[in-house]
């Protein structure tokens, strides 16, 4: 087995605090990067989507990442996490839905449990069957098709039903929404499910997380602004419990004689996923998800026939 360095380490970790919030996947790029390097950086990956992978000290590493992230997220939306989980609380006590707030922390939650399930029951599996340079690629094709698509597709539509606001749901005061789209607050239940079953579809390296999140989003009308920030928070606990949820493998065999390149690429994806966050948010207050979709397409197309003839 090839050890990691802690050059490996810190640029990996640079990777991840980037990749995991931009729409482009940071498993595609964990997977891909140390393709296209070669050397004792591709064996990193053969070795994480094989069998015996959970041994495998850079899964083990990435896992670390993970967490990083989690954390930068949970730093960045400290005050609208403590609403939320206010609200929550508050809505268990009371048994009604009566603020904004409180039914944001719902549809988080209807949101969270598609992914959360199919993470646990199929991790694994698309790990060991895709996460591979050629499938990686692929996907990260089709990530810019989605996030093009998305960006076509968008609209503008008139709350049904299950799209409206609770009864004495009271508006987000932020700021208003964009010309014609709608407030975070009148996504329906049953639209919240069906975000979070798009964010299943980033369990394969080259699907984005936050840009199949965000896609979703748009097809249901929502602005960028606030597709952007519900695929952030919906992202923080499931990357935060699937990282929670594997972090003894450090403790064993896997995390052996690495503890400090761990150390090295926590930090440097921490840092760089905060600043990423910052950078984002402000971002899709105007701009859009194309220049993300030609990025991964470029670079998906470009990786497909490099790996498809090696």
């Amino acid at each position: 087995m090839t050890g990691l360095t802690y050059l490996q380490a810190v640029i990996i970790g640079l990777l991840q605090g980037v990749t995991e919030l931009f729409p482009v996947s940071s498993l595609g790029h964990s997977v891909l990067v140390p393709a296209w390097i070669g050397g004792s950086w591709e064996h990193l990956v053969t070795e994480s989507a094989s069998k015996e992978s959970e041994d495998s000290p850079y899964l083990a590493f990435i896992v670390a990442l993970h967490v990083a992230t989690a954390l930068a997220l949970l730093s960045f939306y400290w005050r609208d996490w403590a609403r939320v989980i206010a609200g929550l609380v508050r809505t268990l006590r009371t048994r009604r839905i009566e603020t904004s707030t409180e039914r944001l922390a719902w549809l988080l939650v209807v949101a969270t449990v598609p992914v959360g399930i199919s993470g646990l029951l199929l991790e694994h599996v698309f790990r060991t069957l895709f996460a591979k340079p050629l499938a990686a690629s692929i996907f990260l094709t089709i990530n810019g098709l989605i996030l093009f698509g998305a960006e076509r597709l968008r609209r503008r539509p008139v709350p049904g039903p299950d799209e409206a606001p609770a009864p004495g749901a009271v508006k987000a005061p932020s700021r208003a929404p964009a010309a014609g789209s709608r407030q975070l607050d009148t996504l329906g239940y049953r639209e919240a499910a069906i975000i979070g079953l798009f964010q299943t579809l980033a369990l394969l390296a080259g699907i984005s997380r936050s840009g199949i999140t965000m896609a979703a989003g748009l097809l249901r009308g929502l602005d960028h602004e606030d597709a952007a920030r519900f695929s952030f928070m919906l992202a923080t606990p499931v990357i935060l419990a699937a990282g929670v949820y594997k972090i003894p493998s450090l403790t064993g065999p896997a995390g052996a004689h690495i503890h400090g390149q761990v150390i090295a690429g926590f930090l440097t994806a921490g840092v760089a996923a905060y600043l990423s966050i910052r950078f984002l948010t402000r971002y899709f207050t105007t701009r859009t998800l194309t220049p993300f979709a030609i990025y991964c397409l470029i670079a998906g197309a470009v990786s497909t026939v490099w790996f498809a003839a090696s």
